[in-house]
């Protein structure tokens, strides 16, 4: 089977207003310290006695491990079976609420413009907005920026 024929998404298959539910994953406390001593070893991410005395009463994920899961999840629900092409950069990135362990995140990419390029007919650029919604419906994080994609063949 060629890479051709395993590919879900081409630049023609978003539109604005679409929303597209990429499932759930559980966050572990292990996994947010484990992150966090790698990257952002700020106490309340990485020891639970000091997170206890924290403004958030107890350790809670790096921002940038809850984007970190977030791309994980685009990567796997949809840019994995996607004419990708890379993105130009981010708009936006927004860390409404603490991210837990034991939480349970639903993230959604949601399709905001499209245009194909005027000067490369081979492809599109695709604004979206990426939402991470925890169990008790909060949304806890956003991500706004684009993706280039190639445009689906002619027959």
């Amino acid at each position: 089977m060629s890479a051709e024929n395993s590919i879900d998404w081409y630049f023609e298959d978003f539109f604005p207003g679409q929303d597209i539910d990429l499932g759930t994953r559980a966050v572990t406390e292990e996994e947010i310290i484990a992150f966090a001593s790698a990257y952002d070893p700020q106490p309340f991410h990485v020891d639970r006695e000091a997170a206890s005395h924290s403004i958030y009463g107890g350790v809670i994920a790096s921002g940038w491990h809850t984007c970190g899961m977030m791309m994980r999840m685009v990567v796997d629900g949809l840019l994995a079976k996607s004419t990708s092409m890379g993105s130009p950069g981010l708009d936006s990135v927004r860390w409404l609420a603490p991210v837990r362990a034991g939480d349970t995140l639903n993230v959604h990419y949601q399709t905001t413009r499209v245009k194909a390029s005027n000067t490369k007919p081979d492809r599109g650029v695709v604004w979206s907005k990426w939402v991470a919604i925890n169990q008790h419906g909060e949304t806890v994080c956003t991500v706004e920026g684009m993706g280039m994609f190639k445009r689906r063949p002619a027959a």
